[in-house]
C-alpha cells in the first residue's frame, strides 16, 4: 500500500525514519510531502495514496475527492477537526487519531502556563503561588487526568467535569466531580480546558461562564481556539480586571486583547501543546503502527468517524 506522510510542519527526522521503518517492514511504500506551500500540493499528492498520515494538515472534501484509492487517514495527535469526517465517511474512509501520544506534552504546557501567569509572565511584579489553589479541569480524558496529577503534585485541589465519565471514574482519577459547567467555573481559581471543537462546543465558553470565575482566576486553553467566544472573552476581561487568559491557540482578536489587557493575557505564536520531540516521535510512530495494523487485521480501535 502507498502511504503518504503529509506534514506542513514535518515530524522530527528520527520520527520520519521510524515511520518509514515500521511501514516498509510491513511491505508498504512511503511517500513524504513536507513543508508544502499550498493546499493544492496536498490535493495533487493524494491521487494514488491508499493511506495517509497527517498532523495539523487539512483533509478537506476536496482532498478526499482527489484520492480515489484512499482507505485510511491517521491524524498523528488527539484532535481531528482538521479532517472532514462526513466526506470521509461518505467514501468509506477510516479516520483515526492517536490518543494519548502527546498528552503529557500538552499537560506540561498547561501547568507551565498556569505558573507563568501566576508569576505575572516572569516580570519583576509580585506574583502568586499555585499551591493551595483550586484547579478545575473541563474534560477529564488523557490530557485532563495528567494535568490533574501534575497539579496535585504542586499542592492544588482538583475538580473535574466530564459527561462521559461517572463520578467514580473521576474520583479514581484523583479529582472531585462536579456536575455543571457553571459549578466548575465558579469554583476554580484556574480552569484548564480540554474539550474538542465540535458543533456543540464551538463558542461554548464565553462571558457568562468566564465571569462566574472567582476573583483573580485564570482561564487556560490548550484545546482549540474555536471553543472560546472571543467577543465574550473580551467583554469579561473588560468588566473583570482581576481575570486572566492564557492559551496556545492564538485568538483572532489577540492584538486587541494584548493592547487592552497587557500582562493579563498571553498566547503563544503557534499551537505548542504537542511541540516536544517526545510527543512528535510518539504520535508519528503510533500512526504508522495503526496503519500497519489496519491493513493487516482490520483493527479500527481509534476510528473517529464510526
Amino acid at each position: 500500500m502507498k502511504v503518504l506522510v503529509a506534514t506542513q510542519k514535518p515530524f522530527a527526522a528520527v520520527a520520519v525514519n521510524g515511520i518509514r521503518e515500521i511501514l516498509e517492514a510491513a511491505g508498504h511504500e512511503v511517500v513524504l510531502l513536507e513543508k508544502y506551500p499550498a493546499q493544492e500540493d496536498l490535493v495533487a499528492a493524494v491521487a494514488d495514496a491508499e493511506a495517509m498520515i497527517i498532523r495539523s494538515d487539512k483533509v478537506t472534501s476536496e482532498v478526499i475527492a482527489a484520492a480515489p484509492k484512499l482507505r485510511i487517514v491517521v491524524r498523528a495527535g488527539a484532535g481531528f477537526d482538521n479532517v472532514d469526517l462526513a466526506a470521509a465517511s461518505a467514501r468509506g474512509i477510516v479516520v483515526m487519531n492517536t490518543p494519548g501520544q502527546n498528552s503529557n506534552a500538552v499537560a506540561e504546557l498547561a501547568i507551565a502556563m498556569m505558573i507563568f501567569m501566576a508569576r505575572t509572565q516572569f516580570t519583576p511584579a509580585t506574583g502568586s503561588e499555585v499551591q493551595g489553589k483550586r484547579l478545575g479541569v473541563q474534560a477529564y480524558g488523557n490530557v485532563g487526568r495528567l494535568v490533574g496529577a501534575k497539579a496535585r503534585a504542586l499542592g492544588m485541589h482538583i475538580s473535574a467535569l466530564d459527561p462521559f465519565l461517572t463520578d467514580e471514574q473521576i474520583i479514581a482519577g484523583g479529582a472531585d466531580p462536579v456536575h455543571s459547567l457553571e459549578e466548575l467555573y465558579a469554583s476554580s481559581d484556574y480552569l484548564s480546558i480540554h474539550i474538542p471543537a465540535l458543533p456543540a462546543t464551538i463558542k461554548s465558553i464565553g462571558y457568562d461562564l468566564i465571569t462566574r470565575m472567582p476573583k483573580g482566576a485564570t482561564l487556560v486553553n490548550t484545546a482549540r481556539k474555536e471553543v472560546l467566544d472571543e467577543d465574550g472573552l473580551m467583554r469579561a476581561l473588560e468588566e473583570r480586571p482581576d481575570l486572566k487568559y492564557v492559551t496556545d491557540v492564538m485568538p483572532d482578536n489577540y492584538a486587541a486583547l494584548q493592547e487592552k489587557f497587557g500582562l493579563r493575557v498571553f498566547a503563544t505564536p503557534k499551537k505548542m501543546g504537542a511541540q516536544t520531540s517526545e510527543a512528535n516521535i510518539n504520535a508519528g510512530l503510533a500512526a504508522a503502527r495503526q496503519i500497519v495494523d489496519y491493513f493487516a487485521t482490520g483493527n479500527t480501535r481509534f476510528q473517529a468517524n464510526k
